[in-house]
């Protein structure tokens, strides 16, 4: 209970530095909101990207093109793509953006065809505003997904326009899947005929294949390249997270040097940590003397200079993590790329993780000081003063 009851003691002893305890708070916690941040970007990308066994989306592009203005494919390859077996639906699919390069801020367009809306919703996808049949109703519909709608301020019967397209909000997808929760779906012919880049009419920027069997969506992509090979437009198929990553490749190589980043804000929060310690104690040896003398051990106030670290990490993490889940739930950020998006996971897991590793460090980073003050007698402390 010796052990416990010391915690008010540590607390005050805390609060007597104010200005050195405020200044080691507030970089713990600028270091814990940049290590979370960077791995809340990682967490996304890696959904994104990161192919699962449940997986049964193949996306076929034009071979050699990469921006979706740059891909042109014949619609009627629809035809001869579902007679593929092992193929369940196939949606040709028109993609409009305002640029392929990476942006925090891109609508995206898709053009489906109208009998085809179901398939080209998300699995998840729910309409929690309007409806499909008003999408059907107008040529010019729009399916908006909830994080466009929100970061936008849009709601279903206003008009909106970016990327030279204006369209109605006929209703609002609410979707956990990153590429269908900041996409506007729109009538294949009118965006066809809107866009006015990458070819009108009969030309599509890529075609969406629902496969029957998980494990075969490799042998099928070969077999819908190797049927349009000799044409006047080869394709190139990828599962569709593969295809995100490729697309999203400097996004993806972001992510990774990021996490040099992330190692260097632990990195910080140790140094803030073991800094706050040391020269707490270089400022404490009298009241380590004189607690001596009342009748506490070394190793017991070895145990409250460990709380110390403890505590400020604590607390610095638990500020830094409440600040970046609140930023990123707020934000909403969504990196896109070339039509591809990727989110900045907003799930807790990161504060989470951040806020123990700040734990783990600080008790670390008090950890030597701590042993080195139990082992020391009430002689060396009076010898000190």
């Amino acid at each position: 209970m010796k052990m416990l009851r010391v915690i008010p003691t540590v607390l005050k002893q805390i609060k007597r530095s104010p200005i050195r305890t405020s200044l080691t708070l507030g970089g713990i916690a600028v270091a814990m909101f940049l290590f979370i941040m960077v791995e809340s970007m990682r967490t996304g990308v890696k959904a994104a990207t990161e192919i699962t066994a449940n997986d049964t989306t193949l996306v076929v592009y034009r071979e050699n093109r990469y921006c979706p203005f740059s891909s042109r494919l014949p619609q009627y390859y629809e035809d001869r793509i579902e007679k593929i077996d092992g193929v369940a639906s196939v949606v040709p699919i028109k993609v409009h953006i305002s640029n392929c390069g990476a942006s925090l801020d891109i609508v995206t367009f898709r053009g489906v065809p109208r009998d085809s809306i179901q398939h080209a919703m998300a699995k998840d996808g729910l309409i929690v505003d309007g409806s499909i049949e008003a999408w059907e109703r107008r040529g010019d519909g729009a399916i908006v997904g909830s994080a466009l709608a929100k970061r936008r301020g849009i709601k279903v019967g206003d008009r909106f326009s970016a990327a030279g397209i204006e369209v109605f909000v006929a209703g609002i997808q609410e979707t956990e899947q990153a590429q269908d929760k900041n996409i506007a779906l729109v009538q294949l012919p009118f965006l066809q005929e809107a866009a006015r880049k990458g070819g009108t009419g009969t030309i599509v920027t890529q075609f969406n294949v629902q496969v029957d069997n998980p494990n075969e969506l490799d042998s099928i992509a070969s077999s819908i390249d190797e049927t349009f090979a000799h044409d006047e437009h080869p394709t190139s198929t990828f599962p569709e997270k593969a295809f995100v990553g490729r697309a999203a490749r400097d996004i993806v190589q972001l992510s990774e040097v990021a996490g040099l980043l992330a190692w260097g804000a632990l990195a910080a929060v140790f140094a803030l940590v073991a800094n706050a310690v040391a020269l707490a104690m270089r400022d404490r040896v009298r009241d380590h003397a004189v607690l001596q003398t009342l009748g506490y051990t070394g190793w017991l106030i070895g145990w409250m200079v460990l709380l110390e670290g403890v505590f400020i990490a604590l607390a610095g993490g638990i500020f830094g993590g409440i600040a970046a889940f609140v930023a990123v739930q707020l934000g909403q950020f969504t990196m896109t790329m070339e039509g591809v998006n990727i989110e900045i996971a907003s799930d807790p897991t990161a504060a989470i993780v951040g806020v123990a590793l700040a734990l783990a460090l600080g008790m670390f980073a008090a950890m030597i000081p701590a042993l080195r003050l139990a082992r020391t007698d009430i002689a060396s402390c009076f010898r000190a003063v």
